[in-house]
């Protein structure tokens, strides 16, 4: 079960004179978990209810089955859901709470609807202007924010995201009866081991209702002891706020009252009102770019003329010229009225190429480095920075840190995100101490492309240990990270777009070490990408994961995790391994990952779906939904 910690303002189970001090401004970040589903499941899981009041709003919208259906800050989805099994076509949930997004993710999954979920911020929804027809926002899922402007923005940007004349249905609590009929202090079992206690008051200017919610296990004790407020509009406060948003036409449109199963205290969802508006717009007009000319992308990559120590002979090999021709090919898939592309891979002629021929985009495959050096793969982004031209992948500081496993590890560890036991040994030092058992792995905390790992790095002793460190170290002349060897599945993890507005994960995905001869480690090293002669280049088989479920979703919570946390765009990939006990641990992030067709990034697309000129795409679209690049529409008849 996950657990919100108690607030750092107020100590567990100790009295609090003013409720309303104590509230954190983000406090719906974290609210909505597990435990919410426990406090409030009779009510929000369940599916009499549901159904109940999906007739109401069908019956309201006159809903047709080719309505286009946003459900926003839809939580677990389960309206959503209801609508796609009542065979409407074309609906979509957003929320906030990942954990609800992906449980909602499961349930569609596990019902076999197409539904699409996201994770997203009501203030900044990640789709087009004139998109829905209507607008849901069910459940009294509005009022969370600590100003009325917050509010404003939200209405603002469902009325860009309506078609002219769309209607936006707004189910919430009724302010002016809440005001005069909450319950101050309430208690109950919801189930024969948690008890929760609740105390409300209201806000001082009396625009908020203010609560405290513990939940106490009667043989863990308290599990959490969290405040949270919620703004009390009155249909005529909605109507004039609706309004200034370019709402017309509002009206009321019945009540809904609240009922529990286990005569449970319902709060804020025991009265609510049911509300709906017209948006008072015309049609975005449509933008293309100069002419209704295609997009133009350049794409810069590693220089061929140049020396490049990763490589085994330091140079572009003819393997390395079909990966760029099977780049070109894919690229060419793609509609030649939205993108047309060139090539600029001259790296002493890179800055005044940019400036003669500015892109509007600029696709950064140039994950060899600046000068084809892996030290300075962030000096192109950094160079594109400067020049202000929009690209995709990693910031200078995400391609940085990234660089340094032990930094990553660090962060890691700091985020409650499991890695494997580990330190790092220093070139000047000449006594360091030993792991407390083998195998171990030894590796640059530094590199890319398995750069210094083979597979006599995996050590089973003390003295094949100070061997291959002191080998590294007069090699690279570096630190080195002594790592503890992890023999389960060798994960990866796919994200395509951006986390939490818009992403897609991929399939995850298994190094398969069955045919390789006993005798050597099961690792991907420096062999496995570079060695055609080697039992690594030929005997390993990337496939689809069969993963439990719960390791499965606590790889993708920790993955989106990081990805945010460390600010990777776009695409990333991140490699995780499994011990002995089958719990995986992450081994390090990669932003701007592998984008070769016959690299482990294109095959977790492949398992899903997705062809290679797909995954191209994706990472362009990510880009520019990220830098707000309107997309290019063909003129009529083009």
């Amino acid at each position: 079960m996950t657990v919100t910690r108690p607030s750092k303002s107020a100590p567990p189970n100790g009295p609090v004179a003013n409720l309303e001090e104590h509230v954190p401004a983000d406090w719906w970040r974290t609210l909505f978990n597990s435990t919410y589903l426990k406090t409030d499941g009779d009510v929000v899981d369940n599916d009499d209810i549901t159904r109940r009041e999906v007739d109401h709003f069908v019956s309201t919208l006159r809903l047709a089955p080719d309505s286009t259906v946003l459900d926003l800050c839809c939580g677990q989805g389960r309206h959503t859901l209801e609508l796609a099994r009542r065979g409407f076509r074309q609906v979509e949930g957003l929320d906030r709470s990942r954990y609800l997004i992906n449980r909602a993710r499961r349930a569609a999954k596990t019902q076999g609807v197409n539904v699409r979920f996201r994770e997203g911020d009501a203030r900044r929804l990640p789709h087009p202007a004139d998109t829905f027809d209507v607008v849901m926002i069910l459940g009294n899922s509005f009022g969370y924010f600590t100003s009325i402007e917050d509010d404003l923005r939200v209405l603002k940007e469902v009325r860009r995201v309506l078609k002219p004349s769309g209607t936006l249905l707004l189910d919430v609590t009724d302010g002016d009866y809440m005001r005069e009929n909450f319950e101050p202090r309430s208690w109950e079992w919801i189930d024969k081991h948690h008890l929760v206690c609740r105390e409300r008051s209201l806000s001082l200017d009396g625009q908020r209702l203010i609560s405290r919610e513990i939940v106490i296990h009667n043989a863990r004790g308290t599990l959490v002891d969290q405040f949270y407020a919620e703004r009390l509009y009155s249909q005529e406060m909605l109507a004039k706020l609706l309004d200034t948003a370019g709402f017309v036409s509002v009206h009321g449109n019945g009540q809904l009252e609240g009922e529990s199963t286990r005569n449970q205290d319902l709060g804020m969802m025991g009265h609510r009102m049911v509300l709906t508006g017209r948006a008072k717009k015309e049609w975005a007009p449509i933008r293309v770019s100069r002419d209704a000319s295609p997009r133009r992308v350049t794409v810069v990559m590693g220089d061929p003329r140049k020396e490049d120590i990763l490589k085994p002979d330091a140079s572009f090999d003819d393997d390395d010229f079909y990966t760029i021709d099977r780049l070109k090919d894919a690229l060419r898939e793609l509609p030649p009225e939205e993108y047309t592309f060139t090539y600029l891979d001259n790296h002493d002629t890179l800055v005044a190429d940019l400036l003669h021929d500015r892109p509007e985009l600029v696709l950064n495959l140039c994950d060899e480095g600046f000068d084809n050096d892996a030290r300075k793969e962030l000096h192109v982004p950094a160079l594109l920075e400067m020049l202000g031209i929009p690209y995709t992948g990693g910031t200078p500081q995400c391609l940085s840190t990234c660089y340094d496993k032990a930094l990553v590890r660090g962060i890691a560890t700091d985020m409650g995100i499991p890695v494997p036991f580990g330190y790092v040994v220093k070139p000047e030092e000449t006594t360091y101490r030993l792991p407390a058992s083998f195998p171990v792995i030894v590796k640059p905390t530094m590199g890319d492309s398995s750069f210094g790992i083979w597979a006599r790095n995996v050590v089973s002793d003390a003295a094949a240990l100070t061997e291959v460190v002191a080998d590294l170290h007069r090699a690279y002349e570096r630190p080195v990270l002594v790592e503890e060897f992890l023999a389960g599945a060798d994960l990866t993890m796919g994200i395509l777009g951006n986390p939490p507005d818009d992403y897609q994960v991929l399939p995850l995905g298994v190094t398969d070490y069955s045919e390789l001869p006993a005798d050597l480690p099961s690792i991907c090293g420096y062999e496995s990408k570079w060695d055609p002669d080697s039992p690594y280049w030929t005997q390993l088989r990337f496939e689809p994961a069969d993963l439990p479920e719960e390791a499965r979703r606590r790889i993708t919570e920790w993955s989106l995790q990081l990805a945010t946390r460390l600010d990777c765009r776009d695409y990333v990939r991140l490699d995780w391994r499994c011990d002995t006990q089958r719990e995986p641990k992450l081994l390090e992030v990669n932003p701007n990952p592998g984008w070769c067709w016959d690299g482990h990034l294109n095959g977790m697309a492949g398992f899903g779906g997705q062809s290679y000129a797909d995954l191209l795409q994706a990472i362009l679209r990510a880009a520019e939904v990220r830098c707000h690049l309107e997309p290019v529409t063909a003129p009529a008849g083009a």
